[in-house]
């Protein structure tokens, strides 16, 4: 017996996190009757729906490194027919999903996984992991908004985690930005807090997993040792 969230996640549907929410939702059914109960254990023998879909768990785990574009959605489907990230993936006939998320303008690296496991993991909070990000911006920061930014700021009436601010250049001004959470939006809106604008803003690494010199629209599998690293946390 295991809880409906973990067998959700063991199946490529989503993460634990996320399956938590589509239970709430009541999307999931198990033997014909909608389960809301997060407590919730499945069986050999239950049958398990997602949205009138049964799911079974995948037996292939597939690990998925995209430089994400800008102008896509980090989701696997649109209502409104807007380009997601899965329209950059080809030749993978396993059902998998983004891994976190990635605002709609900003680029860079994101992971794609079936392994429910991993992706939780890769975004529990508890192992605090490291998103480094490069900005382009409108203008190089004083000492004293460095200080300001990497003390944390209150966005939506919470203080955001200590992070990282460093100048790479100043013609044209270039930030590194180091932080572990993932709020929507959060590195955008921490800049707009210091009076300074991202022009462009791509993520380029996630805890050891490196973007590297993968091209904008490509995808690679995870190698070995970055499988290992993910499974290690």
């Amino acid at each position: 017996m295991e809880r409906l969230q973990k067998y959700m996640a063991s199946c490529g549907v989503c993460s634990r996190r996320k399956a938590e929410e589509y239970i709430k939702e009541g999307k999931i059914s198990v033997n014909g009757e909608v389960i809301t109960e997060m407590g919730y254990k499945v069986g050999e023998g239950d049958v398990v729906r997602f949205m009138d879909k049964v799911i079974l768990p995948e037996t292939d785990k597939i690990y998925i490194m995209l430089n994400k574009p800008e102008g896509c959605l980090t989701t696997v489907t649109d209502d409104r027919n807007r380009k997601t990230v899965m329209d950059y993936i080809s030749g993978v006939s396993e059902r998998i999903y983004p891994v976190g998320r990635l605002d709609y303008n900003t680029s860079g690296l994101l992971i794609l996984t079936n392994d429910g496991e991993a992706a939780n993991r890769l975004t529990h909070p508890r192992n605090q992991i490291d998103k480094v990000y490069e900005a382009r911006v409108q203008r190089v920061p004083e000492p004293a908004e460095i200080f300001f930014f990497e003390s944390g700021i209150f966005l939506d009436g919470r203080k955001t985690a200590p992070a990282k601010l460093e100048v790479i250049s100043e013609v044209p001004p270039m930030l590194k930005v180091t932080i572990h959470e993932g709020r929507n939006r959060q590195v955008r809106r921490m800049l707009e807090e210091i009076d300074n604008r991202a022009i462009n803003l791509k993520r380029i690494s996630v805890g050891k997993l490196i973007l590297g010199n993968l091209k904008k629209g490509k995808f690679r599998p995870l190698t070995p040792e970055e499988i290992k690293y993910i499974k290690s946390l």
